[in-house]
């Protein structure tokens, strides 16, 4: 278990919500200040529109927290997607079946290529094929730390990858069994080259210039999305709001406050909404839209003194306090559930 990449997903859930909170608030109390409109400040009237300026502004918001939704909550849709292609169809999706045959003969040449790079920093030490694995899987824990061992072991890595891509036009050509063990061979010094480039290890220049140009290299031939699953994903989003849309926004909109949402309200939490999901997304953050749009909506009541709902606050924080752990048991308890059926009862071994 990486407990501290655990951390570090459980703290941007909790902090997320805070600073949507906050900073929509002091978003309105700033707006209030600089924008002298009546109109932006009053409740819907009716089935009544929305003045034009409004509507854009409103438009504009509505889009930011649209595209950052999927920027974050689509990509953990893809991931989980790959994830489970990767695990049943690791001949089809291990690795990016399109690289074209210059690619892969580039990938063999870097592989081989950083060998020297690597043996000098490993200062002649040697490992076995096994000591090889457990050595980056060992440095790659959030104890790990860096030592000759480590570029000895990646040298050797390296090797393997350019002994296996030797003449190789497309990776077709490879089976299953050995496109899964290129696939873990590749993530293992792509994960080790980038620890070891953010704890500041590669000291040298020219040496950190090349390495980083093959953890590039390996990127794109592991860490690749198909079209039609980005397409998948984004139809789902499209028909999950499309359908569930009424009680969110009758929830958000009209039962978080103890008054009817505002003009101004909404821009400022969504606003802050996208900004918050976007920064996240950048830094690899997961974050939740809902967490974050219903406490800048709060956090707007707030400034505005229109008033809390105690009840619906009550239930989302519970929703978002028994996320998380239901998740964790349940998916635990399919996962026991399913090897002991396969193993016992179906006798698969």
């Amino acid at each position: 278990m990486n407990w501290a990449k655990t951390e570090e997903v459980f703290t941007s859930l909790l902090v997320s919500p805070i600073i949507g909170f906050t900073c929509a608030g002091l978003l309105l109390l700033l707006a209030k200040r600089l924008i002298r409109r009546p109109e932006l400040y009053r409740a819907p009237e009716g089935n009544k529109t929305p003045p034009p300026w409004i509507r854009g502004l409103l438009i504009l918001t509505c889009t930011g927290v649209s595209f950052a939704h999927g920027s974050n909550d689509g990509q953990k849709g893809m991931g989980l997607i790959m994830l489970i292609l990767v695990g049943i169809l690791p001949g089809m999706f291990a690795l990016n079946m399109d690289t074209n045959a210059g690619a892969i003969a580039q990938l063999a040449a870097t592989s081989n290529s950083v060998i020297p790079v690597l043996q000098q920093q490993g200062r002649g030490t040697f490992l076995n094929s096994q000591s090889i694995t457990d050595e980056l899987s060992n440095f790659l824990k959030p104890t790990g730390e860096a030592n000759d061992k480590t570029f000895a072991a990646l040298a050797a890595k390296s090797r393997t990858i350019g002994d296996k891509l030797a003449g190789k036009t497309s990776f077709k050509q490879l089976s299953s069994d050995e496109l899964s063990s290129l696939r873990t061979d590749m993530y293992l010094i792509a994960g080790t080259i980038g620890k070891l480039d953010n704890q500041k290890k590669l000291t040298d220049a020219k040496q950190e210039e090349v390495l980083i140009s093959y953890k590039k290299q390996l990127d794109k031939v592991t860490k690749f999305i198909p079209n039609w699953v980005k397409f998948a994903v984004a139809i789902a989003l499209g028909l999950g709001t499309m359908i569930g849309w009424k009680r969110i926004v009758v929830t958000v909109g009209e039962k978080i406050g103890k008054d009817h949402l505002t003009y101004a309200q909404g821009a400022s939490a969504e606003l802050v909404a996208m900004t918050t999901i976007g920064a996240a997304d950048y830094f690899g953050l997961p974050v939740s839209t809902t967490h974050v749009l219903s406490s800048g909506v709060a956090g707007t009541m707030a400034a505005n003194h229109s008033g809390l709902q105690t009840d619906t606050l009550r239930n989302i924080l519970l929703a978002w306090v028994l996320t998380l752990p239901v998740c964790v048991l349940l998916g635990s308890a399919t996962y026991a559930g399913s090897l002991y059926i396969v193993f016992n009862i179906l006798s698969l071994k």
